[in-house]
């Protein structure tokens, strides 16, 4: 993170009342609290609405699973994926346009033991008992329209982020995945699924409001400079988005969505330039059929 102080002040709704696409950039540098966890976002998605982009949940209309997308600006919409993750995403314009956010990536400002406790303990990137996965197999907030590969869910699915396989999770209080190896700071958030585990969100903080529990927080000036003390003063349960630190605009980069095959080319992807908590950029790999069906000359057995 960059020099300066990050500021508890409350983002107000309207800030979210624009276009997904001028929203993301302007969402990074801000911080989203969860609780006792708060993370500084480096690395966004933006997602258009009905009809508009291919790639959205919302591209061909309403649905039960993306009904939080047509609700008011600065609502959690949080999506179950590849059958073990969550992923987290901010709604973006008024109510009915049916546009977000996808969070991808960022950094453990307070409540870095709770994150890593979260990331090391079996179980927690699961739905909760009693409520089954939205769609299996589809992707971001957006995400895939026909179903095809989601986008990285990190440094790709299950990935440790330095290549090496891993499942995310270990024995609950060592600070280590499932592999063993210590997970660095930069990693606790480094990907939609991991941040989304960080914060502790699951399939009941779909359409919680980012923006009321701001009036919890405790106003910086008036508490010390322990980050987790200053940054989250808000109930159980509850979520605020707080200004935090924007960086300088010279260090924003945009580039293509990660892992789509639709509108792969719209840049709607924005992140801190040189952050080591943004995820690796991977395009949409398509699935190889398998040889072995099809004979020259001839129609799929499959």
């Amino acid at each position: 993170m960059g020099s300066g102080e990050l500021s508890s002040a409350a983002l107000p709704r309207g800030f979210f009342d624009r276009p997904s696409h001028e929203v993301a950039p302007d969402l990074l540098g801000r911080v989203l609290v969860h609780g006792p966890v708060a993370v500084r976002l480096t690395e966004v998605e933006a997602y258009g609405g009905p009809g508009e982009d291919p790639a959205a949940h919302t591209y061909r209309g309403k649905t039960p699973r993306n009904a939080v997308m047509f609700g008011p600006p600065g609502h959690l919409y949080v999506y179950f994926t590849y059958g073990m993750h969550f992923c987290a995403n901010l709604v973006c314009l008024p109510e009915g346009f049916g546009s977000a956010v996808l969070l991808r990536a960022g950094e453990v400002v307070a409540g870095i033991d709770e994150a890593r406790a979260r990331r090391t303990s079996p179980g927690t990137t699961r739905t909760s008992p009693g409520t089954g996965p939205a769609s299996l197999g589809s992707g971001p907030a957006a995400s895939r329209a026909s179903g095809d590969s989601p986008a990285s869910l990190g440094d790709g699915p299950a990935s440790s982020g330095d290549g090496r396989t891993s499942t995310g999770t270990g024995p609950a209080g060592t600070g280590r995945a499932a592999s063993g190896r210590v997970i660095p700071d930069r990693d606790l958030a480094r990907g939609p699924a991991r941040l989304a585990v960080a914060l502790g969100l699951l399939r009941e903080h779909n359409g919680l409001d980012a923006i009321a529990g701001a009036s919890f927080v405790a106003d910086i000036a008036d508490i010390a400079d322990e980050a987790d003390q200053r940054l989250t003063g808000i109930p159980h349960g509850a979520a605020a988005m707080l200004e935090g630190l924007p960086p300088e605009a010279a260090s924003i980069r945009s580039g293509p969505r990660t892992g789509i095959s639709t509108a792969k080319d719209t840049p709607w992807r924005f992140w801190i330039d040189g952050d080591p908590t943004v995820s690796p950029y991977r395009a949409h790999v398509p699935r190889r059929r398998n040889a072995a069906a099809t004979s020259v000359g001839g129609a799929s057995r499959s």
